[in-house]
């Protein structure tokens, strides 16, 4: 698509000019592309990927400094802005072309921001760090215009140094280093406001996916999701560790930190926990007299399916080893045969002294640490097993899931570790 054929209003066409040096970029990136990297030199790779940040900084404060001018084709198009235009012909997402379009008027305000784009040395990530903070500078009500300028000048030239996200730890103090005296109480103040909205902002959804899975998203305060990160990076770098170790390929992230927060929650003891519903913060666990005797038996985690949801009974005698649960053992009419009371789960002592004894999970031939480990009762609780050290061994989550899996068999060794054996 040629831009610009038309005459504008000063008798000339810079169309075939334009045109002119599009093709020659066109044409250079196609002899690069038809290069193969592969058979360059150590400092020629060094010196392309140099060349092309400052290039694609370059384009993109070409692009943005259309975007900025494009009313024309919003006009056209019968759209608000051009990011409709970029929708229809360029096939660009709407969120995406709108934050172009944003950032394009941002910089059109700031002039060194965009000198610094033309010149090749501030990226569109930390021109786009550099007017957020401006703007916010702009609508600061003790910030004088001198202060926005100084402040323009200063984070451009940091740009230079800093990567986007230590810019934008910076352009959030940069008044700070204008004036101190000044704006040490504004920011003191700023900040009290910003954690006041973040405690108002706080909140957490929970839903039942309904195919084995709980589905959660939340917001938290920075001081309290700092933490919570740094507690479920705790459980998910072991298991890292050990994938390392054994050189195995290493899951998603993603799944090392949802397997690190399902372990963080495990690990709680139930007996530091608040009070709940006005009871203690229990696990509820109904099953049938017939389920709880099959291998593949069925359980319900809470009163009823309407407030809770059905689990396998393999889970159900799972949880028996870590967490506090009430079962309520049902006959056949529905009548209570037993309500048992909650759950002897090791203690922190016996814990303790599993690891002393056992060092690592006591499958044959794993060697997870102790602190991934759960406390296991080779003689289940629920079938009169006892909790004691001589009927306890320490399993990692895998294969803690095994024992209680009926597919499997488990059985101790004379060396005390378990061996598992699929059923045929």
């Amino acid at each position: 698509m040629s831009l610009g054929r038309e005459i504008d209003h000063w008798g000339t066409n810079p169309g075939d000019a334009i045109d002119a040096a599009l093709s020659a970029i066109e044409s250079s990136l196609q002899d690069l592309l038809a290069s193969d990297p592969v058979y360059w030199r150590t400092g020629q790779k060094k010196d392309l990927l140099e060349r092309l940040e400052r290039l694609q900084a370059q384009q993109a404060a070409l692009k943005l400094r259309v975007l900025a001018s494009a009313g024309d084709i919003a006009v056209e198009s019968g759209a608000k802005d051009a990011s409709g235009w970029m929708r229809t012909e360029l096939l660009v997402d709407t969120a995406v072309a709108r934050s172009q379009v944003k950032l394009a008027n941002s910089i059109a305000k700031y002039e060194r921001v965009a000198a610094g784009l033309a010149e090749g040395v501030v990226s569109p990530d930390k021109a786009r760090v550099i007017t957020t903070a401006l703007d916010k500078i702009g609508a600061d009500p003790v910030a004088s215009t001198e202060d926005l300028v100084l402040a323009e000048k200063l984070l451009v030239d940091y740009a230079t140094r800093l990567t986007a996200n230590e810019l934008r730890i910076v352009g959030k103090r940069i008044l700070r280093e204008i004036d101190p005296a000044r704006f040490d109480d504004a920011e003191a103040k700023a900040l009290l406001a910003e954690e006041e909205r973040a405690q108002q902002k706080t909140g957490l959804r929970v839903w039942a996916n309904h195919d084995g899975t709980i589905g959660f998203d939340g917001v938290l305060p920075v001081s309290v999701g700092m933490r919570f990160k740094r507690l479920v990076e705790a459980y998910a770098q072991p298991r890292k560790q050990q994938l390392l170790d054994k050189q195995a390929p290493l899951p998603p992230w993603e799944r090392l930190m949802g397997q690190g927060f399902a372990r963080l929650l495990e690990t709680i003891d139930p007996t530091a926990l608040p009070r709940h519903g006005g009871d203690a913060t229990t696990i509820n666990v109904v099953i049938s007299l017939e389920e709880l005797h099959k291998d593949l038996g069925i359980a319900t985690l809470g009163y009823d399916e309407t407030n809770g949801t059905t689990i396998s009974a393999a889970e159900a005698r799972k949880l028996a080893c870590n967490a506090t649960i009430i079962p309520w053992v049902l006959g056949g009419d529905g009548e209570v045969l037993d309500a048992g009371r909650a759950s002897r789960f090791f203690q922190p002592i016996q814990r303790k002294a599993l690891r002393l004894q056992q060092k690592c999970c006591q499958a044959e031939g794993c060697d997870m640490p102790p602190e991934w480990c759960d406390a296991h009762h080779l003689d289940p609780w629920s079938a009169g097993g006892k909790t004691d050290l001589e009927d306890g061994a320490l399993l990692c989550p895998h294969h803690h899931r095994l024992a209680h899996n009926p597919a499997y068999v488990h059985e101790r060794l004379p060396d005390g570790t378990v061996r598992f054996t699929r059923r045929p």
